[in-house]
């Protein structure tokens, strides 16, 4: 069996090595990431490097059932003396998290909801920065901390908040470290999976793998809580399924430095309801389980998102906005025929070379004459006399009532507004970052979120900037 330490360097190889065969030329925006068990978004105990968009604000109740006939017993260095009374339980969690300016999310943990153990209230404060994130796909860093207290039994000093978020007098005394700070830096890989098969069948992926202490690493020689650790490493990976306009299905597993964790959750306008399957690494030992952080356990979850930009107050959560490829029809061509000319072949139409960028983000070489006429391919034939079985691919604003009239957009929750020119554009130098009404959306290629300027096709080679601010 590969050690866990291995197993993440095995998988952060992998990723270097396939990457480059993976991603894909078109863009898309990342999926909406599910919500983890106490401490905002992320998988179901780690975090990724995305964050809650800005002011979208998240509730979360989450819990598990602990059924065990006998628990250890521990002496003041940690070791297992003995056993005690079982444990039959229900624990439960809560947070509350926002996101501000695309770029930090922020929010509070309440723990030890339920449960007959005692140490006083537990709660605590979390939070993550958002280094990088990819407009398109690609990889995105993130740094963070957790931070909870510690609990209380009847003014003892030493014990330290544990993984599983109930208060236990048996943990921190024989520790190394203390485990109310937990820092870590975290990278997310975002991929397009499959389209084939259906609608419900088109996924996007995500691998993500990070480092931390506190909670991530601490606690790993007390053989009643981490034997197996994998010393601050964590790793973990998801698949969000497109079920629908408004829904998304996520199933997702991950090893968060001393567990792995299974689970799915699906989104609804921002209902979120979920089931997981928590350690289930770990083994029946001789005798039966006797600890609380080693014994599999079942437990689902309950989330909302709020949005207060958008109507409803519902977030809708960001689905893969697929644009079907833009396809030319041609009629059959004729039957074969043979035509000998002995004639000095017409002069070419005469006119100006340019290009003109597509709506589908590559650059068509075209003829203009002074008339105004579009000459295309090699013989420089009109456009004209083709239409309409031949014309240009792609899908374009204009004539769209939304367009003409002028009216602002909303997208990735942002309003933007349209500038008064329209200009050519070179597509080397921008990117498709999704779609609105059909048409597809581009922005600058060395751009970030949250994106201040958007482009929108107007017909081929005609653009229009849309900007943030604008009325």
């Amino acid at each position: 069996m590969i050690p866990p330490i291995r197993r993440a360097g095995v998988l952060g190889a992998v990723l270097f090595v396939l990457w480059p065969a993976v991603s894909p030329a078109l863009a898309q925006q990342t999926p909406s990431m599910p919500s983890t068990l106490r401490y905002g978004s992320g998988l179901l105990d780690i975090p990724v490097s995305s964050v809650l968009p800005h002011l979208q604000i998240q509730g979360t109740f989450s819990g598990f059932f602990v059924d065990l006939d006998r628990s250890a017993v521990v002496d003041a260095n940690g070791v297992t003396t003995g056993f005690g009374p079982g444990v039959q339980d229900f624990f439960s969690d809560a947070s509350l998290a926002v996101g501000l300016f695309d770029r930090v999310e922020t929010g509070l943990s309440f723990q030890q909801f339920g449960g007959d153990s005692d140490g006083g209230d537990v709660w605590g404060l979390f939070g993550r920065v958002r280094i990088w994130e990819p407009i398109d796909q690609g990889i995105g860093l993130a740094a963070g901390a957790r931070y909870v207290t510690s609990p209380d039994f009847g003014g003892a000093s030493g014990h330290f908040p544990a993984r599983l978020g109930f208060a236990d007098n048996r943990f921190g005394e024989a520790l190394t470290g203390g485990t109310n700070l937990s820092m870590y830096g975290v990278a997310t890989a975002y991929l397009r999976g499959f389209d084939a098969g259906g609608r419900i069948w088109r996924n996007d992926m995500t691998f993500t793998l990070g480092y931390g202490g506190g909670m991530f690493r601490e606690g790993g020689r007390l053989g009643f809580y981490g034997p197996g650790h994998s010393n601050g490493w964590f790793y973990g990976t998801s698949v969000h399924f497109d079920t629908g306009e408004s829904t998304l299905l996520s199933v997702m597993a991950e090893h968060n430095g001393f567990d792995v964790n299974v689970g799915l959750q699906f989104d609804w306008d921002g209902l979120r309801l979920g089931a997981h399957w928590l350690a289930s690494n770990h083994g029946a030992p001789t005798g039966g389980y006797a600890s609380e952080y080693q014994k599999p356990k079942f437990g689902f979850l309950a989330s909302v998102r709020v949005c207060p930009t958008r109507r409803g107050f519902r977030c809708r959560p960001t689905n893969m906005r697929r644009t079907e490829p833009d396809t030319i029809v041609i009629p059959a061509p004729p039957p074969d025929t043979v035509i000998v000319d002995l004639g000095t072949a017409p002069p070419l139409p005469q006119g100006e070379p340019e290009t003109l960028c597509l709506s589908t983000g590559r650059n068509v070489d075209v003829t203009l004459t002074a008339a105004g006429d579009t000459l295309v391919g090699p013989q420089r034939v009109s456009l004209s006399s083709l239409r309409p079985v031949v014309d240009f691919a792609g899908g374009y604003a204009g004539g769209a009532f939304w367009f003409e009239v002028g009216d602002p957009i909303v997208f990735e929750n942002l309003t933007f507004g349209k500038s008064p020119d329209a200009f050519q554009v070179d597509c080397d130098q921008i990117l498709r970052v999704g779609v609105y009404e059909g048409v597809p959306v581009f922005a600058d290629r060395a751009a970030e979120r949250p994106l201040v300027m958007v482009f929108i096709p107007v017909r081929p080679g005609v653009w229009q900037r849309y900007e943030r601010g604008l009325n």
